[in-house]
């Protein structure tokens, strides 16, 4: 696509239906150290349906995720050169036909490859797979995730999996047992408080928050650590007394947070390393819903409802 003056975008509008509207925007101006990319796919995540599209600034362009090609290398030499199939991240501006990109966060992607899926990792894919590195080594060892079905909590079940781990699936849906099976679960949990009879974890990825953060740490072993990667119970945590005593396999467990656009460091190789197991068939973004990006109000919809399975890909045309 040659560049123009204006570009189309998604941009907030509260008297829109969805609070989104398809408008003429100005082109990205990318900095020195930034591409500039013609974006082919965009993925939506929970926190963008529940938070930044009800909540966002009007006329602003929002999107964490995009895939597409390099249309503009960065000025400073850094990144891909143009013509490059990639996959990017950054607190917005992915849901437009152009895309100024920091070179950081910028994934490569195999020639050929469809960028729909690839277009779903940054997010999801990017905090599981570093979230699991946060906990530390995983072969061999027992690990734990919290909202497994949902999109970050699939591909947590993948890499956990692919990496050697025993893996345990926390999920309110009892349908859900044999598709997270299939994802690479070997337990499948649907009651909280079964987790007090469970063989102690080594780690756990928790992605609900409330109810399920307080059982989780309470199935932690002795060093073990639980990553704080989602909260969409939106309930706060309350501890029994006694759940920090460093007594018996209690001893020494850790509570840490995480925020993948505060962790960026390395991340554009992480996303290359995804993007070619996704074009392999060897990562399952597991995409659900598939459209045209003219219909991302509705999609959005339907992913806040909880009625897409999976991912959520919106193709720019």
């Amino acid at each position: 696509m040659a560049l123009s003056l204006t570009m189309k975008a998604l941009t907030i509008d509260h008297s829109a239906p969805g609070h989104l509207a398809l408008t003429a925007v100005a082109d990205p101006e990318p900095a020195a150290h930034q591409a500039l990319v013609q974006v082919h796919s965009f993925s939506l995540n929970s926190g963008e349906v529940h938070y930044v599209i009800p909540g966002g600034e009007a006329g602003t362009v929002p999107g964490w995720d995009a895939a597409g090609v390099v249309v503009q290398a960065a000025t400073d030499g850094s990144g891909p050169a143009a013509g490059t199939p990639v996959v990017t991240v950054g607190a917005d501006g992915a849901w437009a036909e152009l895309r100024a990109v920091d070179t950081h966060l910028i994934g490569t992607a195999p020639e050929g490859a469809d960028l729909g899926p690839i277009s779903t990792l940054p997010v999801a894919a990017g905090t599981a797979l570093r979230v699991l590195h946060r906990i530390g080594p995983i072969l061999g060892r027992r690990i734990l995730v919290t909202g497994a079905g949902g999109g970050v909590g699939r591909f947590t079940l993948q890499l956990a999996a692919r990496g050697g781990a025993h893996v345990t699936a926390v999920t309110s849906d009892p349908a859900k047992a044999d598709a997270l099976r299939a994802l690479g679960a070997h337990e499948i949990v649907t009651d909280l408080a079964a987790l007090q009879h469970l063989e102690p974890v080594h780690g756990v990825v928790e992605l609900v928050g409330g109810a399920h953060m307080v059982a989780a740490h309470g199935a932690l072993a002795e060093h073990g650590v639980l990553v704080a990667a989602g909260h969409i119970a939106g309930d706060s945590e309350q501890f029994p007394h006694g759940a920090f005593f460093g007594s018996g396999h209690h001893h020494n467990r850790q509570i840490a947070t995480y925020f993948l656009l505060d962790d960026t460091a390395g991340l554009g190789a992480d996303l290359t390393w995804l993007a070619a197991l996704t074009a392999r068939g060897e990562l399952d973004p597991q995409v659900a819903l598939r459209t045209d990006w003219t219909q991302a109000a509705l999609a959005a919809a339907e992913l806040a409802a909880r009625r897409v399975p999976g991912k959520a890909v919106l193709d720019v045309r």
